[in-house]
């Protein structure tokens, strides 16, 4: 039996779940300083330290005097760390923060001696479409992974294709997965016939020649003093995961063939239940990303003085943290939750920060009567913005043109007007600043003293000047300049900015074409967008006609005549599930009409028509619970009801060919799931989701095998499309096909972290946790938009992009008398099925990153004064040059190719 087995003691480290972080860490701690004090005892010890630098880094900051001897372990090669930062769930996370992650690991893994070139995916609930483009980019040639494997797999490994074309040999780990040895040392028993029974049992898997792998651990578990002897007593040899792997080339020839995303129940539970469980962990994830990735990291690049590096690190190690695979999932205990909710939200705030920063020095050249319009993508934009300006003067642009607007509300002018001592009036004021604004001027008539104020001032005013006169003062006034919301279309360069002014120009502030930058990137359509028209019953711009029924529901009808019926419905159900899986009760009673709708008319156009449709509902209140036993899931839904008023507001604006939704209630039940339903056009027995980096295609129809009940809900990230209709969204969210509709689950409330009795899962997932947080009670609301369109989900693209992406408004800080600045191009990224995921700076070049949404080679046009490019891997590392013509670049890509680039600009 001498070289059939290779043993690989490991642990798999789950850093926060059933106990939050810190509980885990103490436990951590130990268990490391078991693993250095028997390594360095045990020369022929080797240990895996679950792909993971995390497990190194909480280590560490209790332990900072063992660094050296870590580093010395991992140098020898007989401790293997790395290649990740965190084992991440890799479909609640943006591709961006995947290769974020990879990056960080790999890194600080070289800092210690190495990271493990192995792209080990050990207990990920299924696997993206892109990991093997996005492993070998980084230069890695292998994948380990264990759920998702589809039955056609029968074999320990595998060529992993990812949709462009790159093929990553993949260790599977069959029978046990990470654990699949973890029983060969167990006391008691024949150690030799156990190790004949597993190299019998793997054989079948691997074929008849060659060494077999036995991953020795499991969760949570620490290395078995002796071990070396043992495997020795068995005539096997100990390794590293990587010294396992290592023996083969990365050659996929003549291996099994699976393309695309992992997600197959037929060998393992994939637990698909975690993608719509604790809905505000989804929502706050995908607003942070958005926030560093696509409006912090960007602006700073092309916009900001010295270049914020550490609170962008700072950022992307919180989002890096909050996306591993207990954690963002929310399949934890509400403790996790609210550490990992905390995590986000500081990740969110520091990519505000840097935001705010680069955009205030935008505005310090800007009129403070001004308005600062930024543009986050790197394409021209025309589109329907609401500022907040002094005055009821017409609306001009940079160049003193006037602006279609559309006056939404007035701001009150009379803000105080009461009987008031003269000590208490003089209380109020604050250098200059009174109720929120500035002093502007103030009199004193009769005893009534009158204040004006704005929210800017340039006057002086010292209120010591006032105090004398005050004194028989009896009434005080404060009066604020009149103030509006009002509606434009303004049109922005591509990652560059614009300005508005409420007052027309006598003449063009700044020259059209600044030293040719602006018209190099920026062409000004002369085709403007039809208006909105709207009433109670129709909303309309000429792209797309929305028509409300009676029940609330809607009528979408797209330019090419393609027309969506019913529309918005709001089915609830029971739910007797957990945080890992959905499961109805055995007598379910289904909610879908309401008992009542209203509808008012907010706006009506011409630029935005907004009407809110109020839907009044009874929802069963809870789950019947068996013999006053929780821990029994309901087999039926309670007879009280609770009454639940879910408000919608439908708004279309000019010039897009999509309605936005934003959906609020109040949860006030348990146990239940709420979905948005949206008819098809036509019956569809496949949908079209964006994911990380790709479009994945999926079928009505999922492998089932293991047991796990194989429901078609699926995670989409930016958008999802089917039978011609799709819904925009803000966040990864749960879909399915259902009796012709597209379904999207806006909430799933559940009280178990994992019940030991799921209908859907024949085994527990977990422990059997109280999770009432997790239930989801209060205010849920949700924002997304849909969209019908014509013969391909490629139509769909660039509108996600738009809907996401809004433009960033920025009150001018300059004097109100300067002229406005000129318009600015910062970058443009254009080409068929481009999308541009990052863009940062590295090392004195601006680091940019595209991917090729298209199933065919296409190519991404890079201009904005360019004078040098270069090709890149993606950990930044330099590749070969590219040619600059008239400061642009030509990118061929691949179908599905992510491509990074590093360009200097003038």
């Amino acid at each position: 039996m001498s070289a059939e087995i290779v043993v690989v003691p490991h642990t798999h480290w789950d850093r926060e779940w059933y106990e939050p972080f810190q509980r885990f860490r103490l436990r951590l701690v130990a268990l490391l300083d078991e693993v250095l004090e028997t390594m360095e005892r045990e020369p022929g010890y080797h240990f895996t330290l679950d792909g993971q630098l995390a497990c190194v880094d909480d280590y560490l900051e209790v332990r900072p005097e063992n660094r050296g001897r870590v580093a010395a372990l991992v140098e020898s090669g007989r401790l293997a760390v790395g290649p990740w930062q965190i084992l991440l769930d890799e479909f609640l996370c943006s591709g961006e923060n995947i290769v974020r992650n990879l990056e960080l690991g790999m890194s600080r893994a070289e800092q210690l001696g190495g990271a493990m070139p192995v792209g080990y995916l050990p207990d990920m609930f299924g696997h993206t479409a892109q990991m093997p483009q996005i492993l070998h980019k980084a230069g890695l040639r292998h994948a380990c992974v264990y759920r998702g494997v589809p039955s056609s797999v029968t074999t320990d490994a595998f060529a992993w294709v990812a949709p462009d074309g790159t093929a990553l040999r993949t260790q599977y780990l069959p029978v046990g997965g990470y654990g699949n040895g973890a029983h060969l040392f167990a006391e008691g028993g024949d150690l030799g016939s156990r190790a004949e029974a597993f190299v019998q049992t793997m054989r079948e898997w691997h074929g008849p020649e060659g060494p077999l792998l036995a991953m020795y651990g499991t969760d949570h578990s620490a290395p078995v003093r002796g071990l070396p002897e043992m495997v020795a007593a068995i005539g096997a040899r100990m390794d590293t995961l990587s010294g396992y792997i290592g023996q083969y080339s990365g050659e996929v020839e003549g291996l099994p063939r699976v393309v695309g995303e992992l997600r197959s129940h037929a060998r393992a539970n994939i637990l698909p239940g975690v993608i719509s469980v604790r809905a505000h962990l989804k929502q706050a994830m995908g607003r942070a990303e958005r926030m560093v990735e696509r409006y912090a990291e960007p602006l700073a690049t092309l916009w900001g003085a010295q270049w914020p590096g550490r609170f962008l690190d700072m950022a992307w190690w919180r989002l890096v943290d909050a996306s591993g695979h207990d954690s963002v999932t929310g399949c934890g205990v509400d403790e996790t939750a609210l550490q990992v909710a905390a995590r986000i939200a500081e990740a969110e705030h520091l990519g505000q920060a840097v935001r705010d920063m680069v955009t205030a020095r935008l505005a310090e050249t800007v009129p403070s009567d001004a308005v600062l319009v930024v543009n986050p993508t790197p394409a021209p934009r025309r589109a329907v913005v609401v500022v907040d300006v002094a005055g009821t003067s017409p609306l001009a642009d940079a160049h003193g043109e006037p602006l279609p607007t559309q006056p939404l509300e007035y701001a009150p002018t009379l803000l105080l007007d009461q009987e008031m001592d003269p000590e208490t009036a003089l209380s109020m004021v604050h250098g200059t600043e009174l109720f929120g604004r500035h002093i502007t001027g103030w009199s004193i008539d009769d005893g009534v003293l009158t204040f004006r104020v704005a929210r800017e001032s340039t006057s002086v005013f010292d209120v010591e000047e006032l105090r004398a006169d005050a004194r028989d003062i009896h009434h005080v006034r404060i009066l604020a300049e009149t103030r509006r919301l009002v509606a434009t279309m303004v049109e922005v360069p591509p990652l560059g900015h614009t300005t508005v002014r409420p007052r027309p120009r006598q003449e063009s502030s700044s020259p059209r074409t600044p030293g040719g930058h602006v018209a190099a990137c920026w062409l000004r359509s002369d085709v403007a967008p039809l208006p909105v028209r709207g009433d109670l019953e129709v909303l309309d711009n000429g792209l797309i006609r929305v028509l409300i029924a009676g029940d609330g529901t809607l009528t979408l009808i797209g330019e090419d005549g393609t027309k969506i019926t019913g529309a918005g419905r709001i089915v609830e159900g029971g739910d007797v599930g957990d945080t890992y899986n959905y499961a109805p009760p055995a007598s379910d009673w289904i909610v879908s009409e309401p008992e009542s709708v209203k509808t008012e008319l907010i706006y009506l156009g011409p630029l935005v028509a907004v009407v809110e449709i109020r839907r009044t509902y009874r929802w069963p209140a809870e789950g019947v619970v068996v013999h006053d036993t929780p821990e029994v899931p309901p087999g039926s839904r309670s007879l009280r009801t609770e009454r639940t008023v879910v408000t919608t507001r439908v708004e279309l604006r000019a010039g897009e060919r999509y309605v936005r939704l934003k959906i609020d209630f109040d949860n006030r039940c348990t146990d239940h799931r709420v979905r948005l339903h949206i008819p098809m056009a036509e019956p569809a027995t496949k949908s079209y989701a964006e994911g990380q980096f790709a479009v994945v295609t999926r079928g009505r129809n999922p492998e089932g095998g293991c047991g796990e009940i194989p429901l078609p809900t699926y995670p989409a990230s930016s958008w999802v499309a089917a039978g011609h209709v799709a819904a925009l969204l803000e966040h990864v969210t749960e879909y399915e096909l259902v009796d012709g509709d597209l379904a999207l689950t806006l909430l799933r409330s559940v009280g178990y972290l994992s019940r030991n009795c799921n209908r859907l899962r024949p085994e527990p997932a977990g422990p059997q946790l109280p999770t009432p947080a997790a239930q989801a009670r209060g205010h849920h609301s949700v924002s997304l938009a849909l969209m019908p369109y014509g013969t391909s989900w490629r139509e769909v693209v660039p509108e996600a992009e738009t809907y996401r992406h809004d433009l960033l408004l920025v009150p001018g800080r300059a004097h109100p008398v300067l002229p406005l600045p000129a318009p600015a191009c910062g970058l443009s990224v254009t080409g068929d099925g481009v999308v541009m995921t990052s863009l940062r700076e590295r090392d004195g070049w601006r680091e940019l990153r595209v991917v090729a949404m298209s199933p065919h080679p296409t190519e991404a046009l890079i201009s904005g004064n360019l004078s040098q490019a270069r090709y890149a891997d993606l950990r930044g590392r330099p590749g070969a040059s590219l040619q600059v013509v008239d400061g642009s670049v030509r990118l061929p890509l691949r179908a599905w190719e992510i491509s990074t680039l590093q360009i200097r600009q003038l």
